[in-house]
C-alpha cells in the first residue's frame, strides 16, 4: 500500500511540476500573435475567393458587374469577420491588464511565447481558441457556415464514438482454493480479512455494433499488488521444486507473501445505461449511468515476489527481514473474473485458473470493490 501511495504522489508530482507558470508579457505575445494570424487567414481566404472570381468571370459564368459585387461582398464580409474576432482579443487584453493590475498575474522578463499559442488563461479561467477554420466559398453560407456545419459534424462524431477509456481502481481481500474447492476457505491457512489485494490500470470500453446497443468489449492493462498473510507463526519456506509452510522459531508479528503482476484483462460488459436521444432524432449510447455485469478473463505476468517477515529475535530485537525469492510460484498466471455494479462502483471477483505455487492445487481467489472513472 504505500508503494501504491508513492506512485500516485510521484504521478501527481510530475504533473504539478510539468505546468508552465503564466505571465503577463507571455499572454500578451500570445494575444498579439494571434491577431496576426486572424488578420492573414482572413486575407488569404480574401485572396482565394478573389481568385476563384476571376476564374469565373474568365469561363464567362458570370458578368463584370456581377463579378465586381461579389469582390465587394466578400471583401465586406471578411473585413467584419477581421473586426469582431480582433474586437474578442483585444477585450481579453482589457481583461489581462485589469489582472495585472490586481496583482492576479506575475510578471516576467522573459518574453518566450509557450507550446500552446492558442490557450490563454485570465486569474482562474482558461480559454481556448482555434482559428483553423477555412471560410466557406462565395455561394455557400460564408465562414459562420462552413464552422456550424464542422460543429455538427464533430459533435456528431462525439455522440457516435465507439471507444471510450476508463481509469480503474480495485482493492479487496483475496485468499485461496485447494482442489478447487469453495469449502477449503474454512480450513484456509491464510488470514482472509487481512490478505489485501490492489489493482490499478486503464481499460478501454467499445460497442459491439455501429449502433447505439447495450454490449461492449472491455480491455486493458494493470497491475496487481497481491497480498497473503498466514496464520499462526508460520512461513513459506521453498523446498527444492516445492514451497511448504513451517512454523517460525521466533514469535512473529507478520508474514506476508506479496507478489506483483502485469495483468491483461478482458471482459464482454453489459451496460443498461439508457440512450440519449437528441432534438434531431439522433441516438447515442450512454455508459456507466445504470447497472452493469462485465464477465471475462486475464491474462498476466509476476513481475516479482518477496516475503515479509517481522519478529523478536532471541536478544529480544525487532527485525524486519525481506525475502527475495520466487517461492515457486507461477510466472504467467490466467484466470476468470467478473463485476457487478452500479454506474462506476461495482463488486468485483478473480479467480486463478492456474495453481499459484507449481506442483501444488493451490489457486488465488478475490473479492472487492472496482472503480471504474471516466
Amino acid at each position: 500500500m504505500k508503494r501504491i501511495l508513492l506512485i500516485l504522489v510521484l504521478f501527481s508530482t510530475t504533473i504539478a511540476l510539468s505546468q508552465e507558470k503564466k505571465t503577463f508579457e507571455k499572454e500578451v505575445i500570445k494575444i498579439s500573435k494571434r491577431i496576426e494570424i486572424i488578420t492573414k487567414q482572413q486575407k488569404d481566404s480574401l485572396k482565394e475567393k478573389v481568385i476563384d472570381i476571376d476564374k469565373r468571370l474568365e469561363k464567362g459564368e458570370i458578368t463584370a458587374e456581377t463579378s465586381t459585387g461579389l469582390k465587394k461582398e466578400v471583401a465586406a464580409y471578411h473585413a467584419r469577420r477581421i473586426e469582431a474576432l480582433v474586437s474578442e482579443q483585444e477585450r481579453l487584453l482589457q481583461l489581462l491588464v485589469q489582472d495585472k493590475t490586481n496583482g492576479k498575474i506575475a510578471s516576467s522578463d522573459e518574453g518566450e511565447l509557450g507550446e500552446d499559442d492558442n490557450v490563454f488563461t485570465i486569474g482562474n479561467t482558461t480559454f481556448r481558441f482555434d482559428f483553423d477554420a477555412k471560410d466557406g466559398k462565395d455561394g455557400e453560407d460564408g465562414a459562420d457556415g462552413y464552422d456550424n456545419r464542422r460543429a455538427e459534424r464533430d459533435h456528431k462524431v462525439i455522440r457516435n464514438r465507439k471507444t471510450t477509456s476508463q481509469f480503474v481502481f480495485v482493492m479487496g481481500v483475496n485468499n485461496v482454493l485447494n482442489s478447487n474447492n469453495l469449502n477449503s476457505l474454512n480450513d484456509s491457512e491464510y488470514k482472509f480479512w487481512q490478505s489485501h489485494f490492489y489493482e490499478l490500470g486503464w481499460t478501454w470500453k467499445t460497442r459491439l455494433s455501429n449502433k447505439p446497443s447495450q454490449l461492449y468489449v472491455k480491455y486493458g492493462m494493470s497491475f496487481l499488488w497481491n497480498n497473503l498473510r498466514l496464520k499462526g507463526n508460520r512461513i513459506h519456506v521453498k523446498n527444492g521444486e516445492f514451497t511448504e509452510i513451517e512454523t517460525f522459531s521466533n514469535d512473529l508479528s507478520e508474514s506476508r507473501l506479496r507478489h506483483v503482476q502485469m495483468n491483461f484483462p478482458v471482459h464482454l460488459e453489459w451496460d443498461l445505461s439508457k440512450n440519449r436521444v437528441y432534438s434531431d432524432g439522433d441516438v447515442s449510447d450512454r455508459t456507466n449511468r445504470s447497472v452493469r455485469l462485465g464477465v471475462g478473463g486475464f491474462l498476466g505476468f509476476k513481475l516479482g515476489t518477496r516475503q515479509y517477515l517481522e519478529y523478536k529475535d532471541t536478544d529480544r530485537v525487532d527485525v524486519e527481514e525481506v525475502q527475495f525469492d520466487n517461492f515457486n510460484m507461477n510466472t504467467i498466471n490466467y484466470g476468470v473474473s467478473a463485476y457487478l455494479g452500479y454506474r462506476s462502483t461495482s463488486f468485483y471477483v478473480k479467480y486463478d485458473l492456474n495453481s499459484l505455487f507449481k506442483n501444488t492445487e493451490t489457486r488465488n481467489i478475490s473479492l472487492g470493490v472496482r472503480l471504474d472513472l471516466d
